[in-house]
């Protein structure tokens, strides 16, 4: 039976995670309630059920995240019935007493670095899979399936090995973990051709809708929680938007949409040429290295 790219990329991802079941003694999968993440968890019903996951869902939260988000977290978690733990920046802020970013664009994202590595080390994960994708942003681009981190977390492009075929090589030495990234082939239109097919439900922030923003630096940023404190030069307006994608809202801009279906989102992203992140995340635009110096630093 001849297969289209879809079943090729879930075969692969399917493959993927199955060899970090049979690979890994204590893996995760960090789960935010993103449409990446959210991709991985229905992957890994395809790849395991009828029995349970290898793995608990992990997320790292800021505090800053999207409430959608958050409530789509917990809803699918109990409904799927798998572990979900969560770990607070909040308290790591406080436990180690870090200094939190101040200023316009001030963002938490940066210290997930530091909740990550504690929980990893709390609960010896060996393995972490995450939904990152290689057209997402050249730093990613540049990192295998099977990233091999030492026991700082760091990420060295240097010390990449070699994929060939469908072999994956995950032996580490003590104190070192892999994050693993099953949709690193895929694409965002392939992400979203693949919830279209499968009838994968979403948040609704994902979608066209009305909301308040406030203009900065060109940016539409979403005004929710009280996270983004309006300056003298910040422009507060109501626009009808959706969100590429679903980081922090200290720095996940929102772009103008009336693609308010599965099928419009799609014609919508046919028409694009930037990135989701290239478009829509401050944080990447730092500096031109700003995601491998995050990556470098145990960053995921």
């Amino acid at each position: 039976m001849k297969l289209d790219y879809l079943d090729q990329l879930e075969s692969e991802a399917i493959h993927i995670m199955r060899e970090v079941a049979g690979q890994f003694e204590r893996p995760a999968l960090l789960f935010s309630g993103g449409k990446d993440s959210i991709t991985l968890v229905h992957l890994a019903l395809k790849a395991f059920r009828p029995g349970k996951f290898p793995f608990p869902l992990v997320h790292i939260d800021t505090g800053h995240n999207f409430q959608e988000a958050l409530d789509y977290r917990d809803n699918l978690a109990e409904r799927i019935g798998e572990k979900l733990i969560v770990r607070y920046v909040e308290d790591t802020i406080r436990e180690k007493k870090l200094k939190e970013p101040t200023g316009r664009n001030a963002t938490r994202n940066g210290l997930q670095t530091f909740t990550l590595l504690d929980t990893i080390e709390e609960f010896e994960f060996d393995a972490c899979i995450g939904g990152a994708r290689r057209d997402e942003e050249k730093a990613r681009a540049k990192e295998r399936v099977f990233s091999v981190r030492d026991e700082f977390g760091s990420w060295d492009p240097k010390r990449q090995r070699p994929e060939l075929w469908n072999l994956y090589n995950g032996r580490i030495h003590k104190g070192e973990n892999v994050r693993i990234f099953p949709i690193s082939n895929w694409t965002e239109l392939d992400v979203w051709n693949y919830i279209r097919r499968e009838k994968i439900e979403l948040p609704s922030i994902y979608f066209a809708h009305e909301r308040e923003l406030l203009i900065r630096d060109g940016k539409l940023m979403a005004t929710a929680g009280g996270v983004i404190k309006p300056e003298a030069d910040d422009q507060l307006v109501t626009r009808r938007v959706r969100f590429r994608t679903v980081g922090d809202i200290s720095c996940t801009a929102a772009s103008e949409s009336t693609a308010d279906t599965l099928d419009a989102v799609i014609d919508e992203i046919q028409a694009t040429r930037i990135s989701e992140r290239g478009e829509t995340r401050m944080d990447d635009q730092l500096s031109e290295a700003a995601m491998e110096d995050r990556k470098k630093g145990g960053y995921f």
